[in-house]
């Protein structure tokens, strides 16, 4: 497939825009380019299948199983999109006067009050951008609430080994010393390595619970209790409470800050298919430092992005939101566990899992002894999905599980999906013993086969070269 660039045609191009209703202002030449942008010159037939090529090479969750684990792929409902395409929303302008805003603060208001009652926190914001922003975002409250206090000791943050990339980098950019503490062999927090790795220069843990391997730790008041004894504070990472919301408060756990992907677990689109929002909520000791937009406190604040975020996003976590209801979230997270260990007990007996217990919104299969078995990876298999029509799962994470894939099939799909899903992974099982070298060549049917993915990590084109 060509590049737009390369299909473009000096000269050629579509013109509709309509004539000027305003008075033309002239910039002055020191603020004029000195050259025009390069940018592709083509017909607005050409754009039109250039764009729909691109539709044909991307699988998304409206074209199929998407059980991408710990991302939560779920199928965004239509109404949301609709009431975040409303002209209110769209239209208003960033620097609006108060008058021409309270809607879009009425929006921000409510969704905090529905958000911090499902989280059991006390206050929230909405400027972080994503996830990882609102990670670094949480870990900079729990700092400056221990700076606030003189307590200029705490250096360190605990973060165990089964935790999300994420979090280890975002303690070392708020200028922490990360402390990796491993995990029991049930897959969730080693009590005696916590209590050892604990002192008077912890700052706090973060955790996700569920955990990456998607199991709901037991011990999890004992581990707050013992960090927040030592003098720390406890970070909640959101991306897994898919699996929980409307059932157990994190609030209720012991936690003192969250952060929320608004963008995945509030059904707006996620991955390639638009802006992040991750709202970070906070207990009141907390709120003093909680950055928040002008349009929620009604005066500047101290600020972590500008304006009030990503505020379409939280339009259709808000839409999501009510339309389910109070019987509603609940019963999206029943059955995103349901989904979940309905489709590792129809998988198993062929490749098992890394658990073998119920697990809640995901599970990770373990094919270390398979790739004994018959020289297939993981990523073998991966790649073998593709030519079925399926996005491949999350490969070789958590790192504590060895040729892992995780499986996250969420709520929105049906049973009969998670029984064709089930099949073609018995099928697979059964094409690796017979013929591993068809396995080790796929996929045959993608338009990209397989791509040196290490070259093109260190060595990426970012930029069109005529």
């Amino acid at each position: 497939m060509k590049l737009i660039f390369e299909k473009s045609v000096k000269g050629r191009g579509m013109q509709y825009l309509p004539d000027c209703d305003v008075e033309e202002i002239s910039l002055p030449d020191c603020l004029k380019r000195e050259e025009a942008p390069k940018l592709p010159e083509i017909s607005e037939t050409d754009l039109s299948r250039h764009y729909t090529e691109l539709i044909k090479r991307v699988h998304g969750v409206n074209c199929g199983f998407y059980p991408l684990g710990s991302c939560t792929m779920k199928y965004n409902p239509r109404i949301d999109e609709e009431m975040a395409a409303l002209p209110g929303f769209t239209g208003v302008h960033p620097l609006a006067p108060d008058y021409a805003t309270e809607g879009c603060k009425e929006v921000l208001d409510t969704a905090k009050t529905l958000l911090t009652e499902i989280t059991g926190m006390d206050d929230m914001t909405f400027q972080p951008a994503a996830g990882a922003h609102g990670e670094f975002t949480g870990v900079l409250l729990i700092k400056q609430y221990h700076d606030a206090r003189n307590d200029k000791k705490r250096t360190k943050i605990i973060v165990p080994d089964s935790a999300h990339g994420t979090n280890p980098a975002t303690a070392a950019m708020c200028g922490y010393t990360v402390v990796n503490i491993p995990s029991a062999p049930n897959g969730c927090v080693d009590l005696d390595a916590l209590k050892s790795a604990l002192g008077d220069d912890t700052a706090g843990l973060m955790l996700t619970n569920p955990n990456t391997v998607g199991i709901f730790d037991e011990n999890i008041l004992e581990i707050t209790r013992l960090v927040h004894e030592a003098g720390g504070l406890c970070y909640y990472d959101g991306a897994n409470l898919n699996a929980v919301m409307g059932v157990v408060r994190p609030g209720d756990m012991g936690f003192d800050c969250i952060h929320l992907n608004l963008h995945k677990t509030f059904a707006t689109p996620h991955g390639g298919g638009g802006p992040g929002s991750g709202a970070v909520g906070c207990k009141a000791h907390l709120a003093p430092y909680l950055p928040k937009s002008k349009l929620m406190t009604g005066k500047d604040a101290f600020q972590v992005r500008s304006f009030a975020g990503n505020f379409l996003v939280v339009v259709k976590a808000l839409t999501y939101i009510l339309t389910l209801g109070k019987e509603g979230i609940p019963e999206a997270a029943k059955n995103a566990v349901l989904n979940a260990n309905y489709l590792m007990r129809k998988i198993q007996g062929t490749f098992e899992p890394a658990f073998d217990r119920i697990c809640m919104h995901e599970f990770v299969l373990d094919l270390s002894a398979f790739k004994k078995e018959t020289g297939v990876s993981a990523l073998d298999v991966a790649k073998s999905l593709i030519d079925n029509g399926m996005h491949p799962p999350t490969m070789y994470f958590p790192l504590i599980v060895h040729e892992a894939l995780m499986l996250e099939p969420t709520e929105t799909e049906s049973r009969e999906t998670l029984d064709w899903a089930a099949e073609v992974y018995r099928n697979l099982y059964k094409l690796a013993h017979e013929d591993p070298d068809y396995m080790h060549a796929s996929p045959h049917k993608a338009q990209i086969a397989r791509p040196d993915e290490v070259k093109a990590a260190r060595n990426p084109i970012l930029k069109y070269q005529a």
